[in-house]
This record gives C-alpha cells, structure tokens and sequence, in this order.
C-alpha cells in the first residue's frame, strides 16, 4: 500500500508543479519557470518510477483482465508525463499546444478511471 501512496503523492506534486511551471511560462519569468521545471523532471522520475512499481506488483498478484487494465493504465500515465512535458516546452517556445491539451485530458481521464474506480489498489476496493 506504501507505493499507491507514494505514487499519488508524486502526481499530487506533478500536477501542481505542472500547473506552476505552466503558469510561470505564459507569464513570461523564464529563469523560475526553468528551475521549477527541472524540478518537475524530477518529479516525472518518482512518478514513473512508483507507477512502475504498481505496475509490478499487478502482474506479480493478478490475472486478466485485471492485469491488462493495468497496462493500459501505466501506458497512459506515461502519456500524461509526454503531454506534459510537450505541453510546457511549446508554452516556453510560444507555439500553441491545444493537441497536447487534448492528449493530456484524455490520458488523465483514463488514469484516474482506471487508478481509482477499475482497479484492485484504487479507492472502490
């Protein structure tokens, strides 16, 4: 159970730098919105690494279709992190992302069905 709160507490953080960094962008201070992402690249490393873990610990414990809902969960935490990062970087350049937007969303909706209500570790069981 210590890796499901740990790898909620990492994308609590995420979202959050996520968000500020994103923020920082669009307002123009480049030097913070750089330190805080680098920070949030190393924040993706936690979340990566403790979705890695749950991941292992799925295919360690279950079988069908438990185990494939959460493939396509970690595959889609994945996404989320790629749509973030091509989210920032396009803001720090000043391109339009509204794709990546698109992306993200989708991703996170799927994460957070399958994370919270699908699966054995999430909040419904």
């Amino acid at each position: 159970m210590g890796e499901t709160h740990m790898h909620i507490t990492s994308w609590v953080l995420g979202l959050v730098l996520f968000v500020v960094t994103f923020i920082l962008y669009k307002k123009g201070s480049e030097k913070p919105a750089t330190i805080v992402h680098m920070i949030l690249r190393l924040v993706y490393l936690f979340i990566i690494i403790t979705g890695g873990l749950l991941t292992w610990n799925y295919i360690q414990g279950y079988s069908m279709p438990t185990l494939g809902e959460a493939i396509v969960k970690a595959l889609a935490g994945l996404w989320i992190v790629v749509s973030m990062e091509g989210i920032l970087v396009s803001s720090k350049k000043g391109k339009p992302a509204k794709g990546k937007w698109i992306q993200f969303f989708i991703a996170l909706i799927i994460v957070i069905i399958l994370g919270f209500f699908r699966l054995p570790m999430g909040f419904l069981f």
